[in-house]
């Protein structure tokens, strides 16, 4: 088609898509008749952009756009009346014939649209800050650091929502922190919405056996490897705890009989001869230096010379264990063992969490370690096991400890979305809470299942949050968002981390895109969420990627922020960030308030000459 083509073809092609909006809809009237009261209109409007979406509308928007009229890049929250206004205004175009009339379809207008995402994002995030639009959600850290000063730095620099992982803790700490920031909140009469995340069928890494007892001093050296300042170890005795993180409990009796200049001999765990240098004595506490990196494990015997002459022997009291780790690279095969099972003789081997992901596994199916930084495929599934071969380590070599995430992107997992964990948290979070996040939601009858949970507990007010971070929650998300709407209120949450993962980053920028759309088109407030000024929120210094990342974020309804020592100054800076943008941006609309610029002053130009115009 071409901008010669006559608006009349335009107007016939929107017709074609008004008619399957209205098949689609009386198709679907029951489904919208489910939604909650408050919905209804928001369920009609989802089916109308699903079914609109399944056409490839690019060369429509092109010619739309050549002639002056809506491109339908802006029509989520209301598209019914987006085709039908774009009709109207081709009719008022052409010549002739006049295009028929057509009976109008029911949704909401571009008005409406706004109200309802506005209501709906007030019902689960609570009023709308009064500076910006955009709320800001924290993730509480451990209830230790929680105390009045740090609610009070964290209120006063602007956060509206806050978010307590119930994978961490036991509920006395959630309550503490809960009762904390009640007090805090009221003593200020800044409204706050508190979130309880659910834990979620999460699968993680186990030990399945002790971690080795060594400990290791390294002296520092330069870019060539030289030496240049020994490592000063702390010799105390083993009841005597010791500041320094290079120390080596010894016998206290031993530790008496030091004197400075005294050689302390040993044979390391690698059965390399090694000589520390005594520097300071006391009776309790001595240091010796030592140039040469050395492995220390429980039994190595210290030997202590004078002059030559030996003066004392010993050996350490106590060495700490070294946590459990399994080193692999691309290539290495290791088994991933069931609960409360043995690892299979002569193979390396780790631990999983989750008994029922085995029943589940196939061969040729990718596992994923710690967040991506390991990628495998199974290679056999056995009774007690799961062989893997790694097909990637970070950096050439990884080492995979316990309690590491483990992502089963292909796998359709067949395990309750609610465990004994969900339970206890969702029992506190209808307590305590006006949000509960739901953790990898898959389908549907995840949802529903929690719906039906609340409901027995008696908590039909509750608010959810739905986590987005799953390839299945992903594809199934039309699914996800009906069932939804049949209560109120909801959210969602694109959890932005293991979405990654799952689906290969390469793909998140796409896939929140289309999580963006989807809830627009149902006006379900989004929360912005995984390693927002994550840099700065650890060391109070962002880089220049997240501040970019933190001013697209404007086109949510809120963006969570992750714990750090720098949270309150993290907090004081998105929201600088926010307040910013929303000049420029809400949703997908640019905003063109003023800006100071102006047009050069060609009267006071130096740098041109005159001269008479070509004729």
């Amino acid at each position: 088609m071409t901008t010669s083509d006559p608006p009349h073809d335009l107007g016939e092609e929107v017709d074609a898509l008004l008619a399957q909006l209205r098949t689609e809809e009386d198709r679907h009237a029951p489904l919208i008749a489910s939604a909650a009261p408050a919905y209804r209109q928001s369920a009609r409007n989802l089916v109308h952009y699903v079914a609109l979406r399944q056409h490839d509308l690019r060369k429509l928007q092109l010619e739309l756009g050549r002639r002056g009229l809506s491109s339908l890049g802006r029509m989520e929250g209301n598209v019914a009346q987006t085709l039908e206004l774009v009709r109207a205004r081709l009719g008022e175009m052409q010549a002739a014939p006049p295009l028929a009339p057509i009976p109008s379809l029911v949704g909401p207008t571009s008005d409406q649209a706004e109200r309802l995402i506005h209501e709906h994002t007030a019902a689960l995030l609570g009023p709308k800050p009064t500076h910006r639009h955009v709320s800001i959600m924290v993730t509480a850290p451990a209830a230790s650091e929680v105390d009045d000063e740090w609610m009070e730095r964290l209120l006063a620099a602007g956060a509206n929502v806050l978010r307590i992982n119930a994978a961490h803790e036991d509920e006395r700490a959630w309550r503490h922190i809960v009762e904390t920031a009640r007090r805090i909140a009221a003593a200020r009469a800044h409204p706050l919405r508190i979130v309880v995340d659910l834990p979620g069928p999460k699968l993680r890494t186990a030990a399945l056996a002790e971690g080795v007892r060594v400990i290791r001093f390294r002296p520092t050296r330069d870019e060539l490897g030289r030496t240049i300042r020994p490592c000063a170890i702390e010799l105390h005795p083993e009841n005597v705890a010791s500041p320094s993180h290079d120390a080596l409990a010894l016998p206290r009796a031993f530790i008496a009989r030091l004197r400075v200049g005294d050689r302390l001999e040993l044979s390391d765990a690698r059965d390399r001869t090694r000589e520390l240098v005594v520097t300071h004595a006391s009776a309790d506490t001595a240091t010796a230096e030592v140039s040469r990196t050395t492995y220390v494990i429980p039994g190595t015997e210290i030997v202590a010379r004078r002059e030559g002459e030996i003066v004392a022997r010993c050996q350490p009291t106590a060495v700490p264990m070294r946590a459990f780790r399994l080193e692999v690279r691309a290539g290495d095969r290791f088994a991933l063992v069931r609960p409360d099972h043995a690892a299979p003789i002569g193979v390396a081997a780790i631990g999983c969490t989750l008994d029922a992901a085995f029943t589940s596994l196939r061969a040729g199916e990718r596992v994923l370690f710690d967040d991506g930084h390991i990628e495998s495929v199974v290679e056999a599934v056995e009774p007690t096991h799961a062989l893997v071969r790694v097909t990637y380590a970070a950096g050439g070599l990884a080492r995979l400890g316990a309690e590491k995430g483990v992502n089963l992107p292909e796998t359709a997992l067949d395990v309750p979305s609610l465990g004994p964990d969900d339970e206890r948290a969702l029992a506190f979070a209808v307590a305590h809470a006006d949000v509960v996040g739901a953790s990898f939601v898959r389908s549907a009858t995840d949802v529903r299942a929690l719906h039906r949970r609340l409901a027995e507990l008696g908590a039909p007010r509750l608010g959810i949050l739905l986590k987005i971070e799953t390839r299945e929650g992903f594809s199934q998300l039309p699914d996800i968002l009906f069932a939804a709407l049949e209560r109120a209120p909801v959210g969602v949450m694109i959890a932005r981390g293991d979405l990654a993962i799952e689906t290969g980053y390469e793909r998140l920028a796409e896939l929140q895109e289309e999580i963006l759309w989807l809830s627009e088109a149902a006006h379900l407030p989004v929360v912005w969420a995984t390693q927002v000024l994550d840099l700065q929120t650890r060391t109070g210094r962002p880089s220049r990627a997240e501040v970019t990342d933190a001013a697209m974020s404007v086109r949510a309804e809120c963006v969570m922020l992750n714990k750090g020592p720098f949270i309150a100054e993290s907090v004081a800076l998105l929201d600088d960030i926010l307040r910013r943008m929303e000049q420029h941006q809400y949703k997908k609309r640019s905003l063109y308030r003023r800006l100071h610029l102006r047009l050069p002053d060609v009267s006071r130009s130096t740098d041109r000459t005159t001269s008479e115009p070509t004729r």
